[in-house]
């Protein structure tokens, strides 16, 4: 039996890494999470049903194993409770950074102020708690950013520009936290980089700079992030800089932190710091498929107080994650998953949705249907492989489903394509709206859509979109004047890509083929 033994906290997809590199190393793996039927808990030697918000429950467990002489560390990688860990692990006496550092990370308003007092260059911000709270804060100046004090994943994150959409975004953003609190902050403008660090005694040791890939505005949505980043060294050594001041600053002595830091014409700006290690795929995954460095057993090692290990690069290869992205409705079928994991140079595939499941358009980084994971010796290379495996994998949605007929009628909401040859505008505007009816699956063309270069959230053009809807559907352009869907066709491809026109065709046919 190994010496050592360590708690994680969590079971799921993030926190697979961590349970393997125990299982790698021989510790004694206690595992809690709140699910029963968490992913990992096959991995454990020993799996407990806690609430990892519970505290106190956590410390019984802890300390029972911990006066067994069975425990000698606590970790977490990719959830929202560090403080949970710290905790426990300061209470005992064990590794780790201290409670009240942990409880400067993981909230916000504590965060921004100890960051604020300290001078490390961060956005401004006020704390409210209701909306009527906004008549006693001093709001910063529009555009800002409305945050749940303590939450992740970007959840009830939004971004407002006008005075008049302030309230509402306030009471979304209370809805996600769990201390009744939102936080607004000033909106910085620049590219974002996501940073993981290993910390002991002190001294910071930078283990990945990630380029974030945020779209969907309001929301804040990274439906992506490749590493290394492809920012030069004086732009990844000013982004450092700013996580050692913010984690110095917060009381990280040892242990891990990540940080999504802004790089403004100002400089860099501290947007958020959490004192673990990264989710999103990135500590347990993407660093490690492009350095070789096993970053996740890295931070257990420090969790354990234990030296690191080696950290230097192995390799520099380049790594990307991107996300598939779903409009709403109910998945009736799945396809291409087995296709994206059969290309060269695709490392995983996360399979996060099934056939029953109800899926929306992304409103934070939770709600995706699939991710892929690529590992390359170059940037383009694995880029290209990543995407190309998003294109590869079609989610179909049960047809007449009201989530997604209202997706598809909103004209505030994202679209798939916008036209960009006038031509091809002109022959929309002009086309009529047929619907010839159920058994029909031809549609009138555009003239030229081989000038459409443009690609959707799922890396599909036009022309790559109508080729897929041939082979499920039989789908083609009409010849002469036969009978042949229209505007409404085009309009519904248009706004919802490939899943669009899916839908449209098979609530007319009555299903799929």
């Amino acid at each position: 039996m190994s010496r050592y033994g360590i708690l994680v906290l969590g079971a799921g997809v993030m926190q697979l890494p961590a349970l393997e590199a125990a299982r790698r190393n021989g510790w004694y793996l206690v595992v809690a999470d709140g699910n029963p039927e968490a992913l990992g808990r096959e991995l454990s030697d020993a799996f407990h049903v806690v609430d990892l918000k519970d505290m106190g429950g956590l410390l019984a467990l802890a300390r029972s194993y911990y006066e067994a002489g069975r425990l000698h560390g606590v970790f977490t990688a990719g959830t929202d409770f560090s403080a949970s860990v710290a905790y426990v692990a300061e209470t005992l006496g064990l590794p780790g950074i201290p409670y009240e550092a942990a409880l400067n990370a993981t909230d916000k308003v504590r965060m921004r102020r100890v960051l604020t007092d300290a001078g490390v260059p961060s956005p401004r911000f006020c704390e409210v708690s209701h909306s009527g709270g906004l008549d006693a804060v001093d709001v910063p100046p529009l555009p800002v950013v409305v945050k749940p004090v303590d939450n992740m994943g970007a959840r009830g994150v939004r971004r407002v520009e006008e005075e008049a959409a302030l309230r509402d975004a306030v009471m979304d953003a209370i809805v996600f936290s769990r201390s009744g609190r939102a936080i607004i902050e000033e909106f910085i403008d620049g590219p974002e980089f996501s940073i993981d660090a290993l910390i002991v005694d002190g001294r910071m040791r930078v283990c990945g700079i990630a380029d974030r890939d945020i779209r969907f505005p309001p929301q804040f949505i990274e439906v992506g992030h490749t590493m290394p980043t492809a920012y030069g060294e004086r732009e990844q050594s000013e982004v450092s800089a700013a996580l050692s001041a913010a984690a110095r600053a917060l009381g990280i002595q040892n242990g891990a932190a990540k940080g999504d830091i802004f790089l403004t014409d100002q400089g860099a700006i501290v947007g958020e710091v959490a004192a673990r290690l990264s989710g999103g795929y990135m500590s347990g995954w993407t660093y490690p498929y492009a350095s070789g460095v096993p970053l996740t057993e890295a931070g257990m090692r420090i969790a354990l107080g234990l030296d690191p290990g080696d950290l230097s690069p192995r390799r520099r290869w380049s790594s990307a994650e991107r996300a598939s992205i779903s409009i709403p409705g109910r998945v009736m079928q799945v396809s291409g998953f087995d296709d994206a994991r059969a290309l060269s140079r695709i490392e995983k595939v996360f399979e996060r949705c099934a056939p029953g499941d109800v899926v929306v358009f992304p409103r934070n980084n939770t709600e995706k249907t699939a991710n892929v994971i690529s590992a390359a010796p170059s940037r383009d290379e694995a880029t290209t492989a990543a995407e190309e495996a998003i294109a590869r994998i079609v989610v179909r949605l049960v047809p007449d489903d009201e989530a997604t007929s209202g997706f598809l009628a909103e004209p505030g909401l994202p679209a798939a394509f916008d036209l960009s040859a006038r031509i091809n505008r002109a022959a929309l505007d002009a086309m009529p709206d047929e619907r010839p009816g159920a058994g029909c699956a031809v549609y009138r063309p555009l003239p030229e859509i081989s000038a459409e270069h443009e690609r959707d959230w799922n890396y599909r053009t036009i022309a790559r979109s109508l080729s897929l809807l041939e082979i499920l559907t039989g789908a083609r352009p009409a010849r002469g004047e036969e009978a042949a869907h229209g505007r409404s066709f085009w309009r519904a491809l248009l706004k919802g890509g490939l899943q669009g026109a899916l839908f449209y065709l098979d609530t007319i046919n009555g299903g799929s083929r």
